[in-house]
């Protein structure tokens, strides 16, 4: 069973609605805004690219880049706004701009106004990543909050197996930015459920004053708590290989294995094991312990990234790269939502500020780390797939550092 609630200082403050299962619903589809962002434009990238006319392919990796720019440099700012204001109304505004500015890139006649308004509405859905780690952190803490967050991203993670298909199945019927028009829609839909059913989770005696001394307060101690900074670094890493990941996979299957019809196949054969690890997760967590399922998560994630750099290495099919890369996305499951709950987990009296801080780092950081993966396309997997090898090793020694050379441990 899943731990109750944290007891509130008022039901009137944060009565215990949705129920658990809508509540899950509602995190999981707020992350989806993000995803489905992401994702949709995939199998878009060629058409928007000639009708744009982007010169070179590496160039159209920028859609995807711009938008996960703007989704990092903005996060610092939703913490301290929705410590002091509340989680609520930050979140419905910031998401309303969400839907803006993809309309906006709906009616972009260049592709300078595309990427501008891309990074604009990456800059809002930054408060879906921000919000919803801090209104999980609100009512859980410990294992019950990374096995919320598990299933939260369970239902998260159908997106990379939906939204390529439905970039997909959009471009069979109706124009590129058809696209954006479905993202607006999807928003509307979560604006209006969040605006309906999801209660205040602050508690009061929480909110913060809006001040800088007040926000860089908070922001020193999230950076100097050594659990906080080591599990933040360790989650970039992991961020910087799923974005390395997302940058190359439109050539890889393109150019390397030339199957262009196969790229919703793909996405979901990669992303049905972390789907599987994620559920596990979520019914292992607190049993186990959640630095224990973290740490060997990032053990096999590695392992597993090594194993597929020797096989692209002597030359492989796309069937054993899906089968490799699923395997070592499936490691990528149980490490991520452990990590992240690990980094909050002594940061509750400061969630909002902390959650901002650790996803500026976490999404910036992991955006430019991708990005050096994306630009580094050689016609080949292999800066791909070395890059998860090397981020992976390099996560290992951040844990380690952190934990003062004791991996594993319980908690």
């Amino acid at each position: 069973m899943l731990n109750k609630p944290q007891t509130f200082a008022s039901e009137d403050v944060a009565p215990l609605r949705p129920g658990f299962r809508e509540f899950v619903a509602l995190m999981a589809g707020l992350m989806a805004l993000n995803a489905l962002a992401i994702d949709a434009m995939v199998p878009a990238l060629p058409a928007i690219g000639q009708a744009l006319h982007i010169a070179t392919e590496n160039q159209r990796q920028l859609i995807v880049s711009v938008y996960v720019l703007g989704f990092g440099a903005t996060q610092i700012v939703y913490g301290p706004l929705s410590d002091r204001f509340g989680r609520k109304p930050v979140l419905l505004v910031a998401i309303s701009f969400y839907v803006a500015f993809a309309l906006t890139c709906a009616a972009a006649p260049s592709f300078a106004l595309l990427l501008t308004a891309r990074a604009l509405q990456g800059a809002a859905a930054a408060s879906s990543r921000v919000l919803v780690v801090s209104i999980v952190r609100d009512r859980y803490e410990g294992p019950a909050m990374a096995r919320l967050m598990s299933l939260a991203f369970l239902v998260f993670l159908l997106m990379p197996v939906l939204a390529p298909s439905f970039g997909q199945l959009t471009l069979l019927f109706a124009p590129w930015r058809a696209i954006f028009f479905g993202l607006a829609v999807f928003a509307s839909v979560m604006v209006a459920w969040s605006a309906i059913r999801l209660p205040e989770t602050l508690h009061p005696e929480y909110r913060r004053p809006l001040s800088v001394a007040a926000i860089l307060g908070a922001a020193r101690e999230t950076v100097t708590n050594r659990q906080s900074l080591g599990y933040t670094f360790a989650f970039t890493l992991m961020m910087g290989a799923l974005m390395g990941y997302i940058n190359s996979i439109q050539q890889v299957v393109f150019d390397v294995f030339q199957r262009p019809g196969l790229i919703a196949a793909t996405f979901a054969g990669v992303a049905g094991p972390m789907a599987v690890t994620s559920y596990a997760n979520s019914r292992l967590v607190e049993r186990v312990g959640t630095r224990r399922l973290a740490h060997a998560g990032l053990c096999g994630f590695t392992f597993m990234a090594a194993l597929h750099l020797a096989s692209a290495w002597v030359g492989e099919s796309l069937p054993a790269f899906i089968l490799l890369q699923g395997l070592t996305m499936a490691c990528f499951g149980l490490a991520s939502a452990n990590l992240g709950a690990l980094a909050m987990q002594p940061m509750g009296h400061i969630a909002g500020t902390a959650s901002s801080v650790q996803g500026t780092i976490g999404t910036i950081g992991g955006a430019l780390l991708g990005l050096a993966i994306g630009q580094s396309f050689n016609g080949t997997t292999l800066p791909m797939i070395g890059g998860f090898a090397c981020f992976g090793a390099a996560g290992l020694v951040v844990l380690a550092v952190t934990e003062r050379g004791r991996l594993f441990g319980r908690g």
